[in-house]
């Protein structure tokens, strides 16, 4: 280590400048790596690792042709990767690939200025993954070694240390940092511009499609879906359920949303009791459906605009958006926990929730058809869902996260886990009860969303994860419309009466801490969540209706595009303005004697006297006593005084007191002669 110090110590310049470089180009790449192919982490870190090689030996880089060989592989891997060479992934896997190529032909300035900008770029890109504070936080590193490395480059002469390179980017950000910030606050929030681009949102949401074991993948993804904060006291979480895609169609392995359309008039909620009001914060989703909580009042066809996003009331009382979610939301909206929906009487539309997909699942039709004949033909939906109910309570299922893959034999999905296995969770639960009532000639249909929220609020809010993803069923019944049935609850009745997500295998950091101390682990897990959602709240959330807000506050009544417009060429011209004194200021003279002498010239050339900066005192004063005789005796004394004091051999220098003194002498007696001379 001591040699390697040594070392580091005696490097040249050029070699410590290159190290510093291949390390924030390190740093700024490894977020990348997560989702980037592996073939190209690699090939990235031995093209870094052969740069610092050849470095630290002060070797020669290499020639042309083994570059391009270099090129030609990078890009035929990527091709063969993504059968592309555009779009956001392949984009950055060549990205990253040329940067790291473009190190090993660092000859001049400018190849490294080309460098610089990638990386910036790089750090760009980045933000389209994730926009965390952690990520936040690390780009900001990333940016100021950037612009430490740009600074270095623009020292040529000496060894100039990294702290000094260092500190100077960081005055020029904190330059910036008013820009910045007038560029947050006013840049107008268009969506989707202003949004995660669609296939950047990863693997969080639900779908408008529902096969068996799908839902698995959701709930295995603990981040968090959404936030919730009410005004008053919270519903339990028992009553949390968010309501998103109502999945009517079942070819036997799938279910989708129906096409059918009830008579709006039938399809209307009916709410009872008191309103609560609650704000809720979205995170971005991959479908047009926002999962709320139920149920508003809103009847179907009802228009709702929020931010660019325009969202429609469906007949199933969804909020269908005219576009995937792909930003993040804050809104305020009202639901009412006891409600009702649906015709009271029966429709020729309920017919179409009977279906169900021929020569599929027969012992199950069987079964159901048996258990509706031992009730009697005169027996209620009520007491047909009780009955099935009763049996997934007294026969042996289990609710599990991971009950492996159905219909690898056979086609009748719900016969095996109905019959054979008898393992499932939500998903499982939810299909299989509503093909058994519609196998008992009652309409049914399956729900999907979100089920309860996290036991503590986190910073005053209520957290629903991803892992709180959960299908449930709604039946159709005589005089109360559709009816909202959890099988689940008939097996894992905690899962719904404690809103408790399912549970995901931990990470391996995860895995360790949470098996040392579970306590801890949670307890950091909440802290990191709690600040990141400050960071969301008061960065990320900043959308149009605050930027409008904003206007409000700065006097604009009726704020618009226009007043933001007319704010941002206020601004444009206020820091014009600015800029333009500070410049002004900058190219003042720094030296007290050359600004005196400046002002002494401008003072004689009001007095008819043709003075120049290269002259002298004396001189100044031969020229008052050619031009105007005695009556300039008393500047003459002045500027004789004025020499003396300055370039006398005992002069010392004077006060800005005196300097101030002889400045009102000399502007009265200049006045008093430019008076005479009139």
């Amino acid at each position: 280590m001591s040699l390697i110090s040594e070392r580091l110590a005696r490097l040249p310049r050029e070699t410590r400048d290159t190290l510093f470089l291949l390390l924030t180009i390190t740093a700024t790449v490894a977020p990348h790596a997560d989702h980037l192919p592996l073939w190209c982490s690699a090939l990235t870190a031995l093209m870094l690792l052969w740069r610092a090689q050849l470095a630290w030996r002060g070797a020669s880089l290499p020639g042309r042709w083994p570059l391009v060989g270099l090129l030609v592989i990078t890009a035929g891997l990527t091709w063969l990767s993504y059968r592309s060479l555009l779009g956001r992934e392949p984009g950055i896997t060549l990205l990253t690939l040329l940067m790291a190529l473009k190190t090993l032909e660092l000859r001049a300035r400018r190849d490294a200025f080309v460098v610089f900008f990638l990386g910036f770029f790089l750090v760009l890109t980045s933000f389209l993954y994730s926009q965390s504070l952690l990520t936040a936080v690390w780009m900001l590193l990333c940016v100021w070694a950037l612009l430490s490395a740009l600074v270095l480059a623009q020292m040529p002469i000496g060894q100039p240390s990294l702290l000094l390179a260092a500190r100077q980017a960081a005055r020029t950000t904190l330059l910036g940092l008013p820009l910045m910030l007038a560029l947050f606050f006013l840049f107008p929030r268009i969506a989707p511009l202003w949004g995660i681009p669609a296939d950047a949102v990863g693997k969080t949401g639900l779908s408008n499609r529902l096969d068996f074991g799908a839902m698995s993948e959701i709930a295995n993804d603990d981040s968090i879906a959404m936030r919730l904060r009410f005004e008053g006291p919270a519903p339990p979480s028992s009553a949390l359920y968010f309501r998103g895609p109502v999945l009517s169609d079942f070819d036997g392995r799938s279910w989708r949303p129906s096409n059918r359309v009830f008579p709006l008039r039938e399809a209307a909620p009916r709410v009872s009791g008191r309103a609560t009001s609650v704000e809720v914060t979205l995170e971005p989703l991959r479908i047009p459906v926002l999962p709320l909580l139920e149920l508003g009042s809103e009847a179907p066809n009802a228009i709702w605009t929020l931010d660019q996003l325009t969202l429609r009331r469906g007949v199933d009382l969804q909020w269908l958006a005219d576009r995937p979610v792909t930003e993040r939301l804050r809104f305020t909206h009202q639901v009412w926990l006891q409600h009702e929906h649906g015709p009271l009487k029966t429709s020729g539309a309920l017919s179409e929730y009977v279906v169900l997909p021929l020569n599929r699942n027969p012992r199950s039709l069987a079964w159901a058809r048996q258990l509706k004949a031992s009730l009697g033909p005169e027996a209620t939906a009520q007491a047909r869902v009780d009955a099935v109910l009763s049996h997934i309570r007294t026969n042996d299922f289990n609710y599990t996260l991971e009950p492996g893959r159905y219909g690898e034999l056979t086609p009748h999905l719900i016969d095996e886990f109905w019959f054979d296995r008898r393992l499932g969770f939500c998903e499982h639960f939810a299909a299989a009860f509503v093909v058994m009532l519609r196998a008992m000639d009652v309409p049914a249909r399956i729900v999907t969303g979100f089920q309860g929220v996290d036991p503590v609020p986190q910073d005053g809010y209520l957290v629903v994860r991803n892992s709180n993803a959960h299908a449930w069923a709604e039946y159709w019944s005589e005089r109360r419309g559709w009816v909202r049935v959890d099988p689940t609850a008939a097996v894992a009745p905690e899962r719904i009466s404690a809103g408790r997500s399912l549970q995901p295998a931990p990470g391996a950091i995860a895995g360790v801490l949470g098996s040392m101390n579970p306590a801890l682990w949670r307890g950091l897990r909440d802290g990191w969540e709690t600040l990141n959602n400050r960071w969301q709240q008061l960065v990320l959330n900043y959308s149009r209706g605050q930027q409008f807000d904003l206007l409000k506050s700065l006097g604009w009544q009726q704020p618009d595009w226009t007043a933001l417009g007319q704010l941002i060429a206020g601004l444009i011209l206020t820091a014009t303005l600015v800029l333009w004194g500070w410049m002004r200021w900058q190219a003042r003279p720094r030296d007290a004697w050359t600004r005196q002498r400046q002002r002494l010239v401008r003072e004689l050339r009001q007095a008819g006297i043709e003075a120049s900066e290269t002259q002298g005192p004396r001189r100044w004063a031969e020229l008052l006593s050619d031009r105007h005789g005695a009556a300039a005796a008393g500047l003459v004394e002045l500027l004789l005084g004025l020499e003396a004091s300055r370039y006398a051999a005992s002069a010392a220098p004077a006060s800005w007191t005196e300097r101030r003194l002889w400045w009102q002498r000399f502007a009265a007696a200049s006045r008093e002669l430019r008076a005479g001379a009139r």
